[in-house]
């Protein structure tokens, strides 16, 4: 079963990537070479951001939006063929009367939501038995795992609605690096101040020793602050441990219901952007390296969350809560002043 569930997430993969060349306004990305090379330093970098950050509670959003800063692929000029011709992401129409040029910057961006399929492929190899729960709650064989799955579902909406109605304004707006900075202090004084709660005002009368025992109102609780994570920089992974906190889970237990929501949140949002903008982004940078990212984004990511359920048990957030400090005071001195 654990094989079939691996092999079911891969299978899943590429059929996402598959997808990602149906049309869009963009020439299928298998018919022509790439038109801005993304070099194998760039994809394993990427990668293995996307991979150590996606479930630490520091934001791998925030992170991504500076190393593309960094290598500079965040240009907004219109990139061209070989001939010289302008490349569409939206060809001029009706609906679009000027169209939208192709660029290096919505490329990247989309690069850095894709490769969260690595992410995905980590969390599926560490929870399989969880997922097998779920599998066996839908068919009456598991009332956990059916319950699990009802938190989750609860949890995952509203994040789901505010981004379907927010993601043309976040992606215009948010992906800069002051709004990293302003989203890393504010995560800062959140986690902080969330550990301060746990550690003084928490009751026993609160706790809830697994996931899926949460009330269906405190996993909607969760769910509401998950939605602070649309924006670039807070950090999905925090809002939701923080939330569990709340929520009345043990930091471990808090984590693991965290890295389940995520599993969900980010085939989600994944799948949305890959049919969105995927075939733009291979047109730019060609299949190869989005596969090398996801690769690598998987083995990273793997890590990440086997260190992270270990060190939440016995240290809590407080370390994460002084790096993001840390990061927004770099960034600051970098790029703001």
């Amino acid at each position: 079963m654990r094989r079939f569930l691996l092999l079911s997430l891969a299978g899943g993969t590429l059929l996402a990537l598959t997808a990602f060349r149906l049309p869009l306004g963009v020439a299928a990305a298998a018919d022509r070479q790439p038109a801005k090379e993304l070099s194998v330093g760039n994809a394993l970098v990427l990668g293995l951001i996307e991979g150590i950050t996606e479930y630490l509670p520091i934001s791998s959003t925030g992170h991504l939006i500076v190393a593309n800063h960094v290598m500079h692929l965040d240009s907004d000029a219109p990139l061209v063929d070989a001939d010289g011709q302008l490349l569409w992401y939206k060809a001029p129409s009706a609906k679009h009367p000027v169209g939208e040029p192709l660029t290096l910057k919505l490329a990247a961006d989309t690069y850095s939501i894709v490769i969260q399929f690595g992410a995905i492929l980590a969390v599926g190899l560490l929870y399989w038995p969880q997922l097998l729960g779920i599998c066996l709650g839908l068919l009456g064989r598991d009332p956990a795992g059916l319950r699990l799955l009802r938190n989750l579902m609860v949890a995952f909406v509203p994040a789901a609605v505010v981004g379907l109605l927010l993601n043309h304004w976040i992606d215009d707006h948010l992906f800069s690096v002051a709004a990293v900075v302003t989203a890393q202090i504010s995560g800062a004084v959140l986690m902080l101040a969330a550990e301060r709660w746990r550690k003084k005002c928490a009751t026993s009368a609160n706790a809830v020793l697994n996931p899926a025992d949460l009330p269906a109102r405190r996993a909607l609780g969760i769910g509401l602050m998950q939605c602070l994570a649309l924006w670039p920089g807070t950090s999905r992974s925090m809002t939701t441990i923080v939330g569990g906190y709340f929520a009345g889970l043990e930091p471990a237990r808090a984590a693991e219901f965290s890295f389940l929501l995520g599993f969900v949140t980010l085939t989600a949002a994944t799948l949305y952007k890959g049919l969105q903008s995927g075939a733009a982004m291979v047109a730019v940078f060609g299949w190869a390296h989005v596969l090398l990212g996801i690769i690598v984004a998987t083995v990273a990511a793997a890590a990440a969350v086997k260190f992270l359920v270990n060190y939440l048990s016995r240290h809590g957030l407080s370390v994460f809560a002084w790096y993001r400090f840390a990061v927004a005071s770099v960034l600051i001195a970098l790029y703001l002043v």
